[in-house]
């Protein structure tokens, strides 16, 4: 059976039970497949991008029919790190939801002249948001060329750059290692493994880490980086006096130099 995640993060769990360990955030508008239901209020899920955890159902919209319908509805994401959407295409109108970059909405018809997109929601509600907030939504990855997809996935990442540490999360609202990782490509239409490890069966492969250009992983015990160019990296860590998403570099001589990790790279992984 197919779910529809209908609040702005919905916190996949290691156990049933909250509070606990967060594993992962399925977003707004994101389908999941039940896979079972271990007790009363909670189902376990996996994630279009086959990552499984267990969700409270007061997130989730049940019936398959449901389901079909949304799917089948044009679809934008939401590239703002956050933004409303209204009652109506007006700045006093009342919010409906606040959501985070990486949920989906249906956009319908063209925006007004003030920039206004009426969108259609999972539960059936419109509302409207600016059109400046909506991006390509990209099941697929687009045909930009490899050179310019690698920009594009930089680019991405970048946009969360100051974001805090939050174990298991993927949003602007706090967001840890494999979730920047994964975010930044998956917004590009490629699905990685959400955790800080190569997996078969996902399209990301070993490649020497003398070999990395930009958008390429860099692997630490537990840790992923993306590789920026010019020896730079960027990662969301929780060590004191970062506590988020900052840019160090594997090179001794810079001034953002982190001397723990270079020593420790394991492997670097490519798309390309």
């Amino acid at each position: 059976m197919r779910v529809i995640v209908n609040v702005p993060i919905c916190p996949l769990m290691l156990r049933p039970a909250c509070p606990g360990e967060r594993v992962d955030e399925a977003l707004f508008g994101m389908a999941a497949e039940v896979l079972d239901a271990p007790c009363p209020g909670w189902f376990r899920v996996r994630t279009h991008y086959g990552y499984t955890g267990y969700g409270e159902g007061r997130h989730l919209l049940f019936g398959e029919d449901c389901a079909e319908s949304w799917l089948r509805l044009p679809k934008a994401v939401i590239t703002k790190a956050l933004c409303d959407v209204l009652s109506a295409p007006a700045v006093e109108s009342w919010p409906l939801v606040s959501l985070t970059r990486g949920a989906l909405v249906s956009p319908q018809g063209a925006p007004d002249g003030k920039g206004w997109q009426r969108i259609f929601l999972p539960d059936g509600r419109e509302g409207y948001t600016k059109r400046s907030f909506l991006g390509p939504y990209y099941d697929t990855p687009p045909r930009f060329g490899e050179s310019a997809l690698r920009a594009a996935i930089v680019e991405t990442a970048m946009g969360y750059l100051g974001t805090h540490y939050r174990w298991g999360g993927k949003t602007p609202m706090g967001i840890d290692c494999s979730g920047l990782a994964s975010m930044a490509y998956l917004l590009n239409g490629v699905v990685i493994w959400r955790d800080a490890k190569l997996k078969e069966g996902y399209p990301l492969h070993p490649i020497p880490p003398e070999s990395v250009k930009p958008a390429d992983l860099l692997f630490f015990p537990g840790h992923v980086a993306i590789y920026l160019g010019d020896g730079r990296y960027l990662h969301s860590t929780a060590k004191d006096g970062s506590d988020g998403v900052v840019v160090n570099s594997l090179d001794p001589s810079h001034p953002d130099y982190r001397p723990d990790l270079p020593e420790k790279l394991t492997a670097a992984g490519s798309i390309f």
